[in-house]
């Protein structure tokens, strides 16, 4: 079954579903800074575009499109969509 998520008044969509018993969510970052908390902890991969993100509290990080990055369970992080939309992939590893 697919699940679609709207955040941020639609400037980010996802589509979330399960494979294998793995959870994971495919979508769209849209302008504008924003902040996401987890539970689980997530592999974040840039499909397309490029994302600024800030993990646990970090500087800022550069993500263009075939690179990833792994935030913790129980934390979060700030993410920004550089120079217009950015897909990902988002898969939840535990």
């Amino acid at each position: 079954m697919l699940k679609h998520n709207s955040y941020f008044d639609g400037a980010v969509q996802s589509i979330g579903f399960e494979r294998n018993g793995l959870r994971a969510t495919v979508g769209v970052i849209g302008a504008g800074e924003h902040r996401f908390n987890t539970a689980a902890a997530e592999r974040m991969t840039v499909v397309s575009g490029c994302l600024r993100a800030r993990i646990g509290g970090q500087d800022w990080a550069l993500f263009p499109a075939g690179t990833a990055f792994e935030v913790a369970a129980n934390s979060g992080f700030d993410v920004l969509a550089v120079g217009g939309p950015a897909a990902y992939l988002c898969e939840f590893l535990g």
